[in-house]
């Protein structure tokens, strides 16, 4: 039985990110808005309603801790984990407006909420202030969609399918479906692969920090993946992005603003957690900057942080011996000599560029 669970949650997850990337983009062609726009907006914020519903419920339970330690999760995976095996399927379009606008505004959100983190709280103010931003962000995405050339309005992958998906009702049915199913398959998934876990021996504190942890991002991943091996690569990259920026936004905002104390910060989130999750989207500006694709070694960079960090996680939950030598090598060569990789590899792009267009 657990077996047919975790296989129907998988096909969902499959076909309902399927539908999701097929109505999405025949949406942006009927309305006249980008690809992109659309994936930043109606995909990324689609896909992140598992986050929102499980950051809000622990809020108003008082578990505030998994209502902010949700996004803040959710986020390190959704730029480490999903553009890493994006990458490594298929090397993913970057959009010149990614690298000048939603890469900086996603580590802007992510920098202030450290700062809001600083005093331990998350108050209703912060929550305001945060969902603010994101409906700002929203007009300006809106306003930049329907300006964009009808050269840039349009979807290769699907302009060969007429007829029915020509539809705009048709279109935001398999939307609204492929939601439905991307939201029940993750947890399907999710609840049997916790089944299987138990089964094995693993502790109930590793599964947290991993299944389940990773279970709310499951829609992301499904989507961005289908998208990126479909050629929708510009809804694959625009879905992370988007993902991240409505999770501060929106599912931060509003866990704040139902809390009737605010979100307490747990310190070890503060210490640890947040800074990593600043460092995430940081990373993301030199990586996107080095040209109009995500490539593969950039995907492996990325999935392999992932896996130091799960690996990070699981050691300081058994307070295990090999803790604080692991910490040391990842702190003193793993972490400068990737940085020092990106950076000479932005600054030969940067030369590239001027030799280029002097």
């Amino acid at each position: 039985m657990i077996l047919i669970t975790f296989l129907a949650g998988l096909a969902l997850l499959i076909f309902g990110a399927d539908l999701l990337v097929r109505g999405a983009s025949r949406l942006s062609l009927s309305l006249g808005i980008a690809p992109l726009v659309v994936g930043l907006t109606v995909v990324a914020f689609g896909t992140s309603a598992p986050e929102l519903a499980v950051s809000v419920k622990g809020a108003l339970d008082g578990q505030t801790d998994i209502a902010l330690g949700n996004v803040v999760g959710s986020n390190i995976f959704n730029v480490l984990f999903i553009l890493g095996v994006s990458a490594l399927l298929a090397p993913l379009v970057v959009d010149r407006q990614l690298i000048r606008q939603e890469v900086p505004i996603l580590i802007g959100l992510s920098a202030l909420v450290a700062w809001m983190a600083l005093d331990r709280n998350l108050s209703f103010l912060d929550g305001a202030v945060l969902i603010s931003l994101l409906l700002a962000y929203i007009v300006l995405l809106y306003w930049q969609g329907t300006r964009a050339a009808p050269a840039e309005v349009s979807d290769p992958l699907l302009s060969s399918e007429p007829g029915l998906l020509s539809r705009l009702p048709v279109q935001l049915a398999l939307i609204v479906v492929g939601l439905a199913m991307l939201v029940l398959g993750s947890r399907w998934l999710v609840d049997a692969a916790t089944v299987f876990a138990t089964m094995l021996g693993v502790s109930p504190l590793v599964i947290g920090l991993t299944i389940v942890a990773a279970g709310t991002s499951l829609p992301e991943v499904a989507t961005s993946i289908i998208a990126a091996l479909r050629g929708a690569r510009e809804i694959a990259v625009g879905n992370v992005l988007g993902s991240g920026i409505f999770n501060l936004g929106a599912v931060l905002g509003i866990s704040a603003m139902v809390s009737g104390s605010g979100l307490g910060v747990p310190p070890a989130l503060l210490a640890f957690d947040i800074p990593v999750m600043v460092a995430v989207a940081v990373a993301c500006l030199p990586v996107l900057f080095t040209g109009h694709l995500i490539a593969r070694w950039e995907g492996v960079v990325f999935l392999a942080y992932y896996v130091a960090y799960v690996t990070y996680l699981v050691l300081y939950a058994q307070e295990h011996g090999a803790l604080d030598e692991y910490a040391f090598v990842m702190r003193m060569v793993v972490i400068p000599l990737t940085t020092l990789t990106l950076a000479v590899v932005a600054w030969r792009e940067l030369k590239r560029r001027r030799h280029a267009h002097p």
